[in-house]
């Protein structure tokens, strides 16, 4: 949805003198290294709000559910910067009561500035290559979303723009698959439409969506709003994060080039999608990596097992 501002013009009216300084104007970021620094202040420690609300039914016989909000504690890392490439883990860290504390590796999300493709989720159980168009290349970042098993979630294009003085990152509109609140309830839609925003906020950021919940027939059932708040606070066990990823991180790292592998040499990704954890593979390759940091397993049987898992699982796209 675009902010449209009013904008009013004085011509006739004499222009203010300009007052008197006494030193340099601060010089704006280049636009670049403004976008990089708004991505990289996403990473941190904070408690987060999930926000959701369908709000205008398209059908007749639908009536949208109540709000849900839910929230917690989650540990933001960059796991990769080369310039251009900047991955961000999520991890949240859920209080299991009696001093035990569970770690779940969240999302993970990818920006890469002026991609010539991006991997976006074209049907059901399917993930395809798209060509970013030359025109809307330039200046532009990609952002891939990657589910818990790294395996992709959906992917879209847009640039940071300001607007009222306030920068933001603004995608084009991207298909994805239904997140497990949706899809554990059998609902009559199975994909989603959305536009995405990121902004970097005085307490932390946000990431707001307007998803258009569809059937398999395309056919619009509700509008949903999503918004994400991403608040910095410390004070729960960050250690229990960082110590789960500094025992998995090379694990990961081999899941995250075998999906590169498979989505090159596949043109894509086919895997079936299931709704507790997002694809049928997603439940088995977390617990080898709870298996490695706990020493059940060795990082390389777990890397072995994981990677033959994915080929298995995995058609190919086209």
């Amino acid at each position: 949805m675009k902010l449209l501002l009013p904008i009013a013009l004085s011509l006739l009216a004499p222009m203010p003198a300009l007052a008197q300084t006494t030193g340099a104007a601060p010089v704006a970021k280049p636009a670049f290294e403004a976008d990089r620094s708004d991505i990289l202040a996403m990473a941190g420690t904070y408690k987060v709000k999930f926000d959701m609300q369908e709000s205008t039914s398209w059908r007749a016989d639908y009536t949208p559910i109540p709000v849900k909000v839910s929230g917690g504690n989650e540990v933001v890392r960059v796991i990769e910067d080369n310039g251009k490439t900047i991955r961000l883990q999520h991890l949240l860290v859920v209080d299991m009561g009696e001093g035990k504390k569970m770690v779940i590796k969240h999302w993970r999300q990818d920006w890469q500035y002026e991609p010539a493709k991006v991997l976006v989720y074209s049907d059901r159980d399917a993930w395809t290559w798209t060509d970013v168009p030359a025109a809307e290349r330039k200046g532009a970042w990609s952002q891939t979303v990657y589910q818990v098993d790294d395996s992709p979630r959906y992917g879209g294009w847009g640039k940071w723009v300001a607007v009222g003085g306030q920068r933001r990152w603004v995608s084009n509109e991207t298909w994805r698959p239904l997140a497990r609140r949706d899809a554990v309830r059998g609902p009559v839609y199975d994909r989603y439409l959305g536009v995405n925003r990121h902004a970097v906020s005085p307490a932390g950021w946000i990431h707001w969506q307007d998803n258009l919940k569809m059937d398999g027939a395309t056919t619009p059932v509700v509008q949903e709003y999503v918004l994400n708040s991403y608040t910095r606070f410390s004070d729960f066990d960050v250690k229990a994060a960082d110590d789960y990823w500094a025992a998995t991180k090379g694990y990961w790292a081999a899941i995250r080039g075998e999906w590169d592998r498979i989505a090159a040499t596949k043109k894509g990704i086919r895997i079936t999608e299931e709704a507790d954890h997002g694809t049928v593979i997603a439940g088995r390759v977390l617990e080898i990596a709870d298996e490695i940091q706990q020493g059940k397993t060795s990082e390389a049987d777990g890397i072995k097992t994981a990677k033959a898992l994915m080929d298995q699982a995995t058609r190919a796209a086209n």
